[in-house]
């Protein structure tokens, strides 16, 4: 039989032992889930400002997938600046970017791309409801939608081509709220800085970090 001593120690060891099991030798501590903003969409967001950004739009610092077709968005930006359009193509924007908060409420955030027509893309009928900042051709942004335009071609051989990018964010914001502007045109104009990258663009005026604000100044397009 054992002694006193011998069965306390006994069980300490299997106390040890059973413990180390348990947490799998690192502590207990888990990765939290999902996507971290320089991991979603490419990176785009993964400088400090845009990542602040899509922190605060979201309510979180990590994210899911929601349909991003990156790639895809991509792909056709290429398509369109490689042959003339017919006078009556309408390109489509595509869906660069699909995001949705894994942390607090749900929220999700929609970032489209594509080539757009000549401008004036801000009229002085859209001018009193959206605040109007300082990058590309033209950027501008409500508490729920920040668009930024931009030059760009991708190749030698390719014609230029206007790039159109858009961020809708949760309907959750007055319009009053300055602050979510001025995020969600940060997170147009880094998915913009992305997509310019991507395709080897020059020249876009596309600003670094978060873009300032600006007077609209409007012009009348001639033929």
């Amino acid at each position: 039989m054992w002694s006193s001593p011998a069965r306390i120690g006994a069980a300490l060891a299997l106390a040890v032992v059973l413990t180390s099991c348990g947490d799998g030798g690192g502590g207990g501590s888990e990765e939290p889930a999902g996507l971290t903003a320089a991991e979603a969409c490419g990176g785009f967001a993964g400088q400090a400002d845009a990542a602040a950004a899509l922190k605060a739009v979201l309510g979180g610092a990590r994210f899911e997938d929601d349909l991003s077709r990156r790639d895809w968005a991509l792909s056709r930006l290429r398509d369109d600046a490689a042959a003339p359009w017919a006078a009556s193509y309408r390109p489509q924007p595509v869906r660069y970017c699909g995001l949705r908060s894994t942390e607090g409420d749900p929220k999700d955030l929609r970032i489209e791309v594509g080539a757009v027509g000549k401008g004036p893309y801000l009229g002085p009928e859209l001018a009193t409801s959206v605040t109007a900042y300082a990058s590309g051709l033209e950027a501008f942004s409500s508490s729920g939608i920040g668009r930024v335009y931009f030059s760009c071609r991708p190749e030698a051989t390719a014609h230029a081509i206007v790039v159109g990018t858009t961020v809708r964010g949760p309907a959750d914001a007055p319009d009053t709220d300055l602050g979510r502007r001025t995020r969600l045109i940060t997170l147009a104009n880094a998915a913009a800085q992305d997509v310019a990258a991507e395709l080897g663009c020059a020249d876009t005026g596309l600003v670094e970090g978060v873009p300032a604000t600006r007077r609209p100044e409007f012009t009348v397009p001639t033929d």
